[in-house]
């Protein structure tokens, strides 16, 4: 019986590759559907705190290329379970989130996270 080789599938997250165009979609399109679905799904603080993080000029590249990527499926209209499904639409996205911020929690800060908190509070400019 031959075994699978799994050493290609063990990259470090500090080796993913950067995509321009998550980014660009990210920057056009997050804040209109986050104010869209703010309050009604449970990881809006966490995503709205993964953009802060994106978009900080301290992240590292291989952070910002996790935080956009998983940000570019939260906006994107193409989804595996699409979002008009209330109460399932979210699920994938949630997953997808909760994979990044894992991904990336050493930098997502606490600036990043009181960020987001403003937002919720109305005291964001975003």
């Amino acid at each position: 019986m031959m075994q699978a080789d799994n050493s290609s599938a063990k990259v470090p997250v500090e080796h993913l590759p950067y995509n321009r165009e998550n980014e660009e979609l990210v920057k056009q399109n997050f804040w209109s559907k986050t104010k869209k679905f703010a309050g009604k799904i449970p990881f809006t603080k966490d995503a709205i705190a993964m953009y802060y993080c994106a978009v900080d000029a301290k992240t590292p590249l291989w952070a910002k290329g996790i935080a956009f990527a998983a940000l570019a499926y939260f906006i994107s209209p193409l989804d595996t379970i699409p979002d008009a499904f209330i109460g399932l639409g979210f699920t994938d996205d949630a997953a997808v989130i909760a994979a990044g911020v894992r991904a990336i929690a050493g930098q997502v800060t606490d600036e990043h996270r009181s960020k987001s908190e403003a937002f919720f509070n109305g005291e964001s400019k975003d």
